[in-house]
């Protein structure tokens, strides 16, 4: 991207993929580190939301198997796709652990699902797995 402004031609560069990777992981090591954490501190209900919600995001894969042998290498069936990225957007599962964090604990093992989740998301993008387009290919 450039800009030009008056005489002076100022060039910004986008972050490189190795860099967004980069803060991706950390971001999966910080959440990973958390669900562990309140598995200490609150037991096997707090590991068992944390592994749950760690797999869950990926249970969309099943919304259309019967469709899968008949789609390309890589592409997900289009009928699984809004489940596959509704699963796969951060938004959700942060507000959902600033709601754990900020509301009067009723059940404090439940910060654990969001972390799960969030370190999910994370290490998919890590690994290169982002949404996916309305056809079901990864997004570039």
């Amino acid at each position: 991207m450039t800009a030009t402004t008056g005489t002076t031609t100022v060039t910004r560069h986008l972050p490189r993929p190795a860099l967004r990777r980069g803060a991706w992981l950390v971001s999966a090591l910080f959440w990973s580190v958390l669900a562990v954490v309140e598995g200490v501190h609150h037991g096997w209900p707090a590991v068992a939301l944390a592994l749950t919600f760690l797999v869950l995001p990926d249970l969309t894969f099943l919304v259309a198997l019967d469709e899968a042998p008949r789609m390309a290498k890589g592409q997900l069936p289009p009928r699984a796709v809004p489940y596959y990225n509704a699963m796969h957007r951060a938004l959700v599962p942060l507000t959902l652990a600033v709601a754990c964090a900020a509301l009067p604990p009723h059940w404090p093992a439940a910060f654990a699902a969001p972390c799960g989740w969030l370190a999910h998301i994370s290490y998919d993008r890590v690994l290169g797995y982002g949404l996916r387009t309305k056809e079901g290919f990864q997004r570039g």
